[in-house]
């Protein structure tokens, strides 16, 4: 059974930092979801203009077909912000034995981290609308970013080593 790993979490919480970290500690590839933005996703966010549904579907999609692709292959560990349940479920369509892996943090927190960022195009202003977005997963593991990413990493490792 290939590996299939989604870091899920509003953006700046260390989707992309865990998951190469996470990748590397397992032998997988890493993939970051931004890298499926359309152009017109990417200029809307960096003017500071929040997604609607009708602009991530397709982004999406092509996700979801990575993840068959990859799951055909050696696995992948996937940095994505999958906020709502309906984008989760359109991510996992026909995939089998995804694990889902929550990093929560609360807003001043993550904030604070965006503001630390170089060269991102998400525009901090634009956290809020994650977290008025963000529908928490009942399911998967959940980790505190107030943890460092090694200890969120070793974590997980842990966790899925239990459920292997």
């Amino acid at each position: 059974m290939n590996k299939l790993f989604v870091i899920m979490g509003v953006s700046g919480c260390g989707k992309t930092t865990v998951g190469k970290l996470l990748a590397e500690r397992i032998g997988i590839p890493f993939v970051d979801a931004d890298v499926f933005h359309p152009k017109e996703n990417i200029t809307k966010m960096s003017n500071g203009i929040a997604l609607t549904d009708v602009d991530r579907k397709p982004w999406l999609e092509n996700i979801n077909r990575e993840l068959k692709k990859k799951a055909a292959e050696k696995g992948v560990v996937l940095a994505c912000s999958a906020l709502k349940e309906s984008y989760r479920e359109l991510l996992s369509k026909n995939i089998e034995h995804l694990q889902w892996i929550y990093l929560k943090g609360d807003f001043k927190l993550i904030q604070d981290r965006m503001k630390q960022r170089k060269n991102h195009f998400m525009d901090v202003n634009l956290l809020q609308s994650q977290f008025d977005t963000l529908e928490e997963p009942i399911y998967g593991i959940k980790l505190s970013v107030e943890e460092s990413p090694t200890d969120l990493v070793t974590q997980i490792a842990c966790k899925i080593k239990q459920v292997s």
